[in-house]
């Protein structure tokens, strides 16, 4: 399964995600973000490429809607709703990512 996470800047939330998820129980995991200064800018590609795309806040959903619109039908995206609060190595943020994406597949303990 392709999980994508989705921040705004791909500095933080989503590149932790994305190295938390990664070869987990299969996972392949990648991050992006929304905004044109972030590291890794969301593309068509990423969008293709997800069987899942979490987001971090509800605007991150908007701005792919607003973008991406028809590239999501049929494509399943998830607010894990976690605020721009943290720092890449948080050890909360870790176990934050891991207790919201549980709630939507299996996350090793």
């Amino acid at each position: 399964m392709k999980l994508l996470f989705i921040c705004s800047k791909n500095k933080w939330r989503s590149p932790r995600a994305e190295k938390v998820f990664h070869r987990f129980n299969g996972y392949d995991a990648r991050s992006a973000g929304t905004e044109d200064g972030a590291r890794v800018k969301v593309t068509n590609g990423h969008i293709g490429w997800a069987d899942i795309i979490f987001v971090m806040e509800k605007k991150h959903a908007r701005r792919l809607k607003d973008k991406f619109g028809p590239l999501l039908v049929g494509k399943t995206i998830l607010n894990l709703d976690i605020p721009d609060d943290y720092r890449y190595m948080d050890e909360d943020l870790i176990e934050l990512l891991k207790n919201r994406v549980s709630e939507y597949i299996e996350v090793p303990r």
